[in-house]
């Protein structure tokens, strides 16, 4: 598998904000986020070639039993159910961030699905991404099917969003109500898009008022708090 980079850290998004968890980060992405902060997994997707064993030693080595697997978008990878098996077999809770543009396969191990719907404030301009890539991020970010899919397939599950703007909200509900199901308020978490714990807290501010009236969950950023927007935390 093409593996942008691993490391051990505090999960800083979600409902397990906190655990001790090691990411294992898949390297390639279908889309161009205008606000990505891994450009490394998706923009200019870098990595080497690492086998299951390594991954799955390596996992070992820490004394947290939280594994995420992430990217980029780790459901492109052909190998992933292969990997996410070998850690289910090793006792691991498993987390899968993907942003539901791609189904899961039958019989996949995850015991949190992390699922980030990407807004309309995701789409790159054309000067930034080029045309090209502009349109298939468009065309390609909202996938009701395939979050219905996840919701289907009966794991635990989390729906992620990033907000930069108070109008983002009704994009937020709109888009659970193109799902079909009945998603619990506590099962919508909103995130500040910020890259700066000054932007991120300056949003808070707003946003967890706009959460307490919807009913939402408002979603902190720990990494970006205690480390800063950089790699390998």
């Amino acid at each position: 598998m093409l593996i942008s980079e691993t490391f051990y850290s505090l999960q800083g998004e979600g409902e397990l904000t906190g655990v001790p968890s090691f990411f294992i980060r898949t390297s390639g992405c279908n889309l161009r986020c205008a606000w990505c902060d891994t450009p490394y997994a998706s923009w200019k997707p870098e990595g080497v070639e690492r086998g299951f064993a390594t991954l799955v030693s390596e996992a070992k080595l820490h004394p947290g039993r939280h594994v995420v697997l992430t990217g980029g978008e780790p459901m492109l990878a052909p190998d992933l159910p292969t990997l996410a098996a070998a850690l289910r077999a090793e006792g691991f809770h498993i987390t899968i961030e993907t942003a539901g543009t791609v189904a899961p396969p039958a019989g996949l191990a995850c015991d949190l699905a992390s699922i980030s719907p990407k807004l309309a404030n995701s789409t790159p301009s054309p000067e930034t991404a080029g045309a090209g890539w502009t349109a298939r991020h468009e065309a390609t970010r909202r996938r009701p099917d395939v979050l219905r899919a996840w919701i289907d397939a009966g794991f635990g599950y989390q729906l992620k969003f990033v907000a930069s703007a108070p109008a983002d909200l009704d994009e937020i509900a709109a888009t659970v109500a193109e799902i079909g199901r009945p998603v619990p308020a506590a099962k919508i978490l909103v995130m500040p898009e910020a890259r700066t714990v000054e932007t991120m807290r300056e949003r808070a501010a707003w946003l967890g008022e706009a959460c307490k009236a919807r009913g939402w969950r408002y979603a902190h950023r720990l990494h970006v708090e205690l480390y800063g927007n950089r790699r390998g935390v």
